[in-house]
Order: structure tokens, then sequence, then C-alpha cells
């Protein structure tokens, strides 16, 4: 079920919010479980089991880590294995088989699977809870249906942000659901419902178009335009899901932790990875990189901790070569500017307006090999928007892939990703605050809500992973 559908905002929604606050209270984490699992069947119940069978492998693998303290490393270290087991098996198989055929001229045939959505996340989630249990971090859940509320809670479940157990565990079982953070968590998610309907679906519409095209067929300035629009629509796009997630928790009591943070202003690529999906970021760092030796290590030994880390980011986010290479491409900026101190570095605003440009194109070409469906097509679209593709054969000017309100929207997305709102704007306003926002957040609900009348199926570009 998507957040931006009318099932989803007409109907689920607001029976579940009934449910929930008429029914007792030691009654509303089974309200909260049933919807999460209504909610993931929605679209396709078979892989219910997969997520439940993640539920039985976690619960069970806490129990004996915490039980069987002389053998807790290896009982540790299968269960991660039985996760990454059945993450591979849906997500990985075929591409590992692909590259061996291909690689040894082999015939091995491909797995009849689609990819449960959302499987990526919850299994970092079920991961986390079994090392935060390994390491004494928190107590072991003894209660399957709350591990379960934990691993398949709806708002996060399919796309995020990943939440780390020692986040969330005391939340579980005492939380405060008042009527300021439920009015709250509406308004967070109408501004995550305007974000994905109002700008990253038509950031989309003109990156869709223009990336369904061959690379020989339009020129530098389109190429920049599609590299530009897929740079906002994942932006709005996955924020946006972050934004109604984070609302949709603070409506049932949780605070989930910020997933961004104005990414697209940042100075080196070390700061945007501190600002863009900060919960995947911490949580490799926290269970890969300092596991690894982080920083603590000869310095060699840390630049490979680092390639590990972004080798490990691209194949999470997917079972192709142009994730892998994606991932690879920001490792190694990462490196160069540990090695020259570049994210450190400090000056004018000559430097810092160099520091912004320098960020801004590693992040936007790397967004084309993110969006390219193979990486020739991405090698032949980076040298286009390089003026090194030699075309010769453009059928459509730049006015047929974007129009006025494409334009318009441009605009606003790039006004969005700054906070001048947050910082300049509403200082002005500031004695009628309350009034302006609330007018804006009606305002985006009616236009968000048409937009999804008006709409067809819109999935979130994270659903993928």
């Amino acid at each position: 079920m998507l957040f931006s559908s009318m099932a989803f905002v007409g109907l689920f929604l607001p029976i579940v919010c009934a449910l929930y606050f008429l029914c007792r209270k030691e009654l509303r984490n089974y309200i909260l479980l049933f919807a999460s699992i209504l909610f993931y069947a929605w679209g396709e119940p078979k892989y219910v089991a997969i997520m439940l069978l993640t539920i039985v492998i976690n619960y069970f693998g806490a129990i004996l880590v915490d039980k069987h303290h002389h053998h807790k490393k290896q009982l540790l270290i299968w269960t991660i294995l039985a996760d990454l087991g059945v993450l591979f098996y849906f997500k990985y198989f075929n591409f590992v088989m692909k590259n061996i055929n291909f690689a040894f001229n082999a015939d091995i045939p491909f797995l009849d699977v689609i990819m449960p959505i959302g499987i990526s996340f919850y299994t970092f989630q079920a991961i986390s809870y079994v090392v935060d249990v390994y390491r004494g971090e928190v107590a072991v859940q003894k209660r399957i249906d709350k591990l379960a509320l934990y691993i398949c809670l709806f708002p996060q479940l399919i796309a995020g942000p990943i939440v780390k157990y020692h986040d969330i565990e005391n939340q579980i079982d005492c939380r405060e659901e008042r009527f300021d953070k439920v009015v709250y968590g509406i308004k967070r998610f109408i501004i995550g419902l305007a974000k994905k309907m109002l700008i990253a679906n038509t950031m989309g519409a003109v990156a869709d178009k223009i990336f369904a095209m061959p690379v020989t067929e339009f020129g530098t300035g389109t190429a920049w335009i599609g590299a530009i629009a897929y740079t906002f629509q994942i932006f709005y796009d996955f924020s946006g899901y972050s934004d109604m997630a984070i609302g949709l928790g603070s409506m049932f009591g949780f605070k989930f932790l910020e997933n961004f943070n104005y990414p697209y202003i940042s100075k080196s690529i070390t700061e945007f990875w501190r600002r863009w999906h900060i919960s995947l970021s911490t949580w490799f760092k926290e269970y890969l990189y300092i596991p690894l030796g982080g920083n603590r290590v000869a310095k060699s030994r840390m630049y490979l901790n680092l390639f590990l880390v972004f080798l490990a980011t691209g194949i999470w986010h997917g079972a192709e070569w142009t994730f892998i290479v994606w991932g690879l491409w920001h490792g190694f900026f990462i490196i160069m500017e540990k090695l020259t101190g570049w994210h450190k570095k400090e000056g004018g605003t000559g430097l810092r307006i160099s520091q912004h440009l320098y960020t801004i194109l590693v992040f936007v070409f790397g967004w084309v090999l993110f969006r390219a469906d193979n990486i020739i097509y991405a090698w032949q679209y980076l040298k286009n928007m390089l003026g090194l593709a030699g075309n010769h054969n453009i059928t459509y000017t730049l006015g047929y892939y974007i129009d006025n309100i494409e334009i318009l929207t441009f605009a606003v997305a790039v006004l969005c990703s700054m906070p001048i709102f947050r910082n300049i704007a509403l200082p002005i306003v500031n004695k009628y605050k309350h009034f302006t926002i609330n007018t804006w957040i009606m305002i985006l609900f009616i236009l968000s809500v048409s937009a999804i009348a008006a709409s067809t199926y819109n999935p979130f570009i994270y659903f993928r992973f």
C-alpha cells in the first residue's frame, strides 16, 4: 500500500487511527501490529511469510545469543548469515548467476522470484536488534509480538528510516500519545505527501522522459536537465517518504530520528553523507565501520574500511553494477577528502563556492549512475553531459522535455532544498507563524490529494530496495 494513495489517506489511516485511540492502551500495540501486517500484505500477501520468517529467525537468534554467553559470537554470526541468506536469495541470487554466466559462458538458470518490497530495510533493522543484544546494549525481547512490531511497524516498514532497536526499545512498551504530537505528525505527513506528489512526481516525469531516450537523440543541455531533474526527484521522493514515516510515527507516540538534513547544501561528500539517508549511514557506521576498526586503526586500514562500507552501501541499494559503481564513486571522493583534508578546509566566499560546486557535481554525476539502467548507458549519458558524445541525431529540442509548470517546479525544488523558509521566511512572519504554517499545510494537503486523485500508480523510488 502506498502512503500517497486514496486507499491509505482516505481509508486505511483513518480506520487505524480510530481503532488505535478508541481501544485500551494495552491493546494498542496489537492494533498497530495487525495494521502493519495488513499494510504489507495489501499488495502481495505471500511475502508476509518472508517478513515473518525474518522475525522468527531474529527472535530465537537473540534469545540464544543472550542465553549462551560462551558461544554468543558464533550464534550472532549464524543469525546474521541467516538474515543475509534470505536477503541474498531474493535480491542478489539472479544478479550473481547472471555475472557467473557472463564470466564463464555458463548457463545457470535464474530463479523465478520477485524481491519482497522493503526487505533490505527490515532485514537491517532485524540485524541491529540481534547485534544490540549481543553487545549488551538492550535486553533481549522475550515477547515475539513486540519484536514483530519493531520490525514491521508500518510507518517505516517499506522505505525507512532504518530504526535501530536501541533507539526505540523503550517506546515499544512506554510511549506517550499526546494531542500536540498527533497534530505535529499530521503536519509532517502532509509536508512529506506534498514533496512526493507535487515535486518528486513532477521532476520524475521530466527525468523519465529523458532517461528513456537513447543518448544519441538529445543534446548536452537536455542531459543536464534530466540529471538535475532526477537529483531533485530522488531527494523529494525519499525525504518525502521519511517525513511521512516520521509524521505517522509521531501520531502513534513514536519518535523516529531524522533521515535528511538539507543534503544538497553540503560542502563536501563527507558532509553530504552526514545529511543524506542518515539512518543508513549511521547504521553502517555502528554495525560495519566501527566493528572493522573505524578510524582507530592505521590510515591504510581506515581507507580500506571506508572502501568496504561504500561497497556495501552500493550493494545494499540494488543488484546492479550501476549501484555498486555509485557506492564506490562516493567512497572514492570520501577517501580523497580524508587524504587531502578538503572536507575540513575553511576560507572565504570563493572557497565555499568551489566546495559547493564540487560537491554538487559529484552527487549529480553519481545520480546518473544511480538512475541509469546499465553501466554502458550511464557512461554514454555522462559523456553527453560533458559534451563528449558527439551527437548528430537530436530528435527533439529541450522544450519537448520540459514545460512551464515543470520549470516552476524546478525553481521550487531548488528553493526548498535549502533552509530558506526555516531561516529567513519564518522569522519574518514570526508573529503570524502558526497561522501561516497552518494555512500552507491546508493548501498543500488540498493540492496533494488533488494530485493523488489525478495520478496513476506512483511508487516511491526506494521501494526497489
